[in-house]
């Protein structure tokens, strides 16, 4: 089930909400928890059994872990700890690498080992890692052991970002489990927040998405210069307000919830250098990467030879956390070679420099990236990059077309990707404060931006959440 479908919307949404508000708030996580349950058993009805033995091996490994802390008996908390992780670790690769490891051990030795094609559960990588940093945070001592399996439950089954995310922290939303705000202030926030990410879903993400499907599908010996980079752009802003609508919708359901949960996009494409770029983009599995590996690994505390391996194990690690395919290894290892070449002595260099040339160099490097992540064949994938920095063959029809007939949702997408229509909001807004005429254009507009979505999601049978997949 997606957010952005008639059913979710007009059925399943509203009477939730009914059965939520309607309930005692002693039960209120219990309702919720069995109605994240239901929300998955929707698409997963077979894997929610992996999604509950997560939930119960991390739930006793955190409670063992917790006994093993009070009587200080660290070293069996440790084999304790190391227990969670291995069977996390061992379910996400079977269900989403073994096929990948299989197949390549095939080819490489030449042998015929059979491969089962395992179909992935939603959302498999993103509820992993929340479980896992439950277990962690409790051995660290820096969250409280949660005795209550449903509130527990809870936590790791929220279906706003249980299948695409942000991913919570435990540390992060402990408190909120047990005590949280419900009133109309924040029911007011939610909404407004869900219809803004339903909006840049359905009405950009989507219909931009159309073109970069078109472009990346079209024979890539028939695509010229202009087109070439045209592709991977459109793709790079169907990602982000595909990505970041489904987080601004999950910030917002949870909101109505009592849940703060932390952002997950800080606008990406104003970056001015790609290190910049990581600490806006996906921000909730970056911070998980830096907490729960780079810095376990050392970070840069051993000297800058150890600091470079870390960070290509992380980025190693980053790229294969999106899928089983040597394209995403490629697209991690690709961006940890800038990174380290940016804290070795480009962001020096860059001190110096106008922002108009980083804005470049990063948007370059950005949409070069956003190549090697869609094309997965990677014979195709260097055929394409080839395209990309040949201008024989410059421009096209298709490249004239597309401009032609997208140019204002280029533009909007554009301004979109910038703070300054948010800026311009929140600077009426205090000038406007307590006006009822503010007030009542800011609903308006919400209910406008809903009502154009409804009709675009009607219209449109294109409509993929791309972050389902990983």
């Amino acid at each position: 089930m997606v957010f952005s479908s008639v059913f979710f919307l007009f059925f399943f949404f509203p009477s939730i909400l009914i059965i939520y508000f309607i309930t005692k708030d002693k039960y209120k996580n219990f309702i919720l928890f069995l109605i994240s349950l239901f929300f998955y058993a929707w698409g997963e009805p077979i894997y929610i059994s992996i999604m509950i033995l997560s939930t119960l091996v991390d739930y006793f490994h955190g409670k063992w872990i917790h006994i093993n802390q009070k009587k200080q008996n660290y070293k069996i908390s440790k084999y304790i700890l190391l227990s969670s992780i291995l069977i996390n670790l061992s379910l996400l690769i079977f269900f989403k690498y073994s096929e990948f490891i299989l197949t390549n051990i095939n080819n490489i030795f030449s042998l015929s080992i059979p491969v089962l094609s395992i179909s992935l559960p939603i959302g498999i990588s993103f509820y992993t890692f929340q479980t896992m940093s439950y277990t962690i945070d409790i051995y660290k001592n820096t969250a409280k052991y949660q005795n209550n399996i449903i509130n527990f439950g809870t936590y790791i089954s929220f279906f706003p970002q249980l299948i695409a995310g942000p991913i919570v922290k435990y540390k992060d939303i402990n408190k909120q489990i047990l005590n949280r705000k419900h009133n109309l202030k924040n029911f007011g926030i939610g909404i407004s927040r869900f219809l803004i990410g339903l909006a840049k879903k359905i009405i950009l993400a989507n219909n931009i998405g159309i073109l970069a499907e078109e472009i990346f599908t079209t024979n890539i010996s028939d695509i010229s210069f202009l087109t070439s980079w045209l592709g991977p752009i459109s793709f790079g802003f169907q990602i982000y307000f595909d990505f970041s609508g489904y987080s601004d919708m999950a910030i917002g359901i949870s909101k109505i919830f009592g849940f703060d949960l932390l952002e997950n996009f800080n606008y990406p494409y104003i970056s001015k250098s790609i290190t910049e770029f990581w600490r806006r983009w996906h921000i909730s599995l970056s911070s998980w990467f830096k907490e729960y590996l780079y810095i376990p690994l050392g970070g840069n505390r051993f000297g800058i030879k150890k600091q470079i391996i870390n960070i290509l194990i992380v980025w190693f690690a980053t790229g294969i956390w999106h899928g089983a395919s040597w394209n995403f290894i490629i697209w991690g290892l690709y961006f940890a070679i800038i990174l380290i070449f940016e804290k070795l002595f480009l962001l020096k260099i860059f001190n110096n420099l106008n922002n108009i040339f980083k804005y470049i160099y990063t948007i370059i490097l950005i949409v070069i990236g956003w190549s090697i992540f869609y094309i997965e064949n990677i014979s195709d994938l260097f055929l394409y990059i080839n395209k990309m920095f040949n201008i024989q063959n410059f421009i096209d029809t298709q490249f004239v077309y597309s401009i032609y007939s997208n140019i204002v949702l280029f533009i909007i997408l554009i301004l979109a990707s910038t703070p300054y229509p948010k800026y311009l909001y929140n600077k009426i807004l205090y000038k406007h404060n307590n006006n009822i005429t503010f007030i009542f254009i800011s609903n308006i507009y919400l209910v406008g931006i809903f009502i154009l979505s409804i009709a675009f999601l009607v219209d449109s049978s294109f409509n993929p959440f791309l972050y389902f997949r990983f």
